[in-house]
């Protein structure tokens, strides 16, 4: 083996920690699992494929959300009933979007995803939220919208890689009318049985390496405690710009990449 083969496995470490420490801090920063962000630098800096890159998402989003939520716990910032109800529809919509993961290609799944951060950004330019909401009142219809929504959630999430959180949020706010840091913590702790659920059927499909899992979602861990120090610093107008100027950025990242890969291919 060359010394130029032996500095490889450093390097790559090195590439999976800074996406670990840019998704986790963007985690407890705006409640999403960081996928939003490591499946595009996963892709970009790591070099893998978009099915192996949301499949590796998805696994280091766990100790993500765990830390995650466990900051916003602490802050009396999770509403524990509507997160079990959409939980519920999570579960199973993740198993459905782990098997289309497996079974669409990959073209579809990088401008499916592009497209979904569009609507998404343009969704929170309209959604500025209270951050003295309290707690959703379940009634009937309310549980099963929220098990609804947790099923559209567990599909985006086992098909994209990107947890959920980044399409709870806003909705939480915009259509259940939560408060912005209720519904980031409420989002995360809903993330935790997704990311299960959807990793086990991943790893079964042998789309993970747990190992790459392991080195971005510890790194994520790190990071995750001060992006929710930092979310509750911020002001709720602050924090949703922010959010959609990421989301822009990344945007534009995935565009021209896959502009580039079809003209190629």
């Amino acid at each position: 083996m060359s010394s130029g083969d032996t500095a490889r496995p450093p390097v790559g470490l090195v590439r999976l920690v800074v996406v670990g420490l840019a998704g986790g801090f963007l985690s407890g920063l705006f409640g999403v699992g960081g996928g939003i962000i490591m499946v595009p630098l996963l892709v970009l800096l790591a070099h893998l494929d978009q099915r192996r890159a949301a499949a590796t998402s998805l696994a280091a989003i766990l100790p993500a959300s765990i830390s995650g939520s466990i900051g916003y716990l602490a802050g009396g910032q999770v509403d524990w009933w509507s997160a079990l109800f959409v939980a519920i529809g999570s579960i199973v919509g993740s198993q459905l979007g782990t098997w289309l993961l497996r079974r669409l290609p990959v073209a579809v799944l990088r401008w499916g995803f592009i497209a979904l951060l569009v609507v998404i950004a343009v969704r929170l330019l309209f959604a500025v939220p209270d951050r003295d909401t309290g707690a959703l009142e379940i009634t009937p219809l309310i549980a099963l919208g929220l098990i609804a929504f947790g099923l559209f959630v567990g599909i985006a999430s086992g098909l994209f890689g990107i947890g959920g959180g980044v399409l709870m949020v806003p909705v939480f706010i915009s259509l259940f009318g939560m408060g912005d840091l209720l519904a980031k913590g409420t989002s995360l702790l809903v993330m935790i049985p997704t990311s299960i659920s959807g990793t086990i059927a991943n790893l079964r499909a042998r789309l993970v390496d747990w190992k790459q899992g392991l080195a971005v979602g510890l790194a994520a861990v790190v990071a995750s405690f001060g992006g929710v120090a930092v979310s509750f610093v911020l002001s709720p107008l602050v924090a949703t710009w922010l959010f959609a100027g990421l989301l822009a950025f990344v945007i534009v990242q995935m565009t021209v990449r896959a502009i580039r890969l079809q003209r190629r291919g």
